[in-house]
């Protein structure tokens, strides 16, 4: 029980911190509000971000579940990391609110190894499909958040690229985030992971449909892309279905 008071508590912090965050809100300005001050083109269209509600009910329905499961070896493994990714996550709210934007991309970076190394333990003990179904939405929004995140802050900072314009690099981005993708739908026979992805590609693409057409045409042929390779591409054996 005591491990399962970790978890709830974690989740329900975290769950707080997001809703008050916009609903006070911190520093007087929302997330959105802060985010869509500057021209980032890796930046998903608004409604793209309500995706953390989604991310938040699986969560909190993985903690739950561990009421009916308590001897299941995923949750002791997992616990510390997991109260450790919500601390990251609402720490990463404030810093971003109150605009210490290089910190910020030191936490996000900080969420994205904590999630990640979550996901490679669950996925080692997992039994059943959702001991390891949050995590993979989780870690695939939040590959896409350190992009944008990073982005964000160089554009802030007047970073010139190296003389490269911001598509291009906005498409770089977007086959790297292509090519984990692919990554993980084919070596880790994981299906959540890409479909984050593709759900993020088409809302960078109708983000700049208006002004950036190539970007968007590029954001949207590579998500056919990833779901090509998701629903035909060979799948590695798994055990945790």
């Amino acid at each position: 029980m005591l491990r399962f008071s970790f978890n709830l508590f974690a989740i329900i912090f975290v769950i707080s911190m997001n809703y008050l965050a916009n609903a006070l809100p911190f520093n007087q300005q929302t997330t959105s509000e802060i985010s869509s001050r500057l021209v980032v083109l890796f930046t998903p269209a608004g409604y793209v971000f309500g995706i953390w509600s989604f991310i938040y009910i699986l969560l909190l329905i993985w903690v739950i579940r561990q009421l009916f499961k308590r001897h299941s070896p995923v949750y002791k493994a997992a616990t510390p990391l997991f109260t450790l990714s919500c601390f990251l996550n609402s720490f990463w709210l404030l810093v971003w609110h109150y605009e210490y934007f290089i910190l910020s991309v030191v936490i996000m970076i900080s969420l994205l190894i904590t999630l990640s190394i979550l996901y490679i333990r669950i996925k080692s003990l997992a039994i059943h499909f959702f001991d390891l179904f949050p995590f993979s939405v989780y870690l695939g929004w939040i590959s896409v958040a350190t992009i944008a995140n990073i982005s964000y802050v160089l554009v802030k900072i007047g970073w010139d690229g190296f003389g490269i314009s911001q598509v291009t690099w906005t498409i770089f981005m977007l086959i790297v985030a292509s090519a984990l993708a692919i990554f993980f739908r084919l070596q880790k026979g994981d299906v959540a992971y890409p479909l984050v992805l593709i759900w993020a590609f088409i809302g960078i693409g109708v983000n700049n449909l208006s002004t950036y057409p190539f970007v968007s045409f590029v954001a949207f042929f590579l998500a056919t892309i990833v779901f090509v390779y998701g629903i035909f591409g060979k799948r590695k054996q798994i055990t945790v279905l």
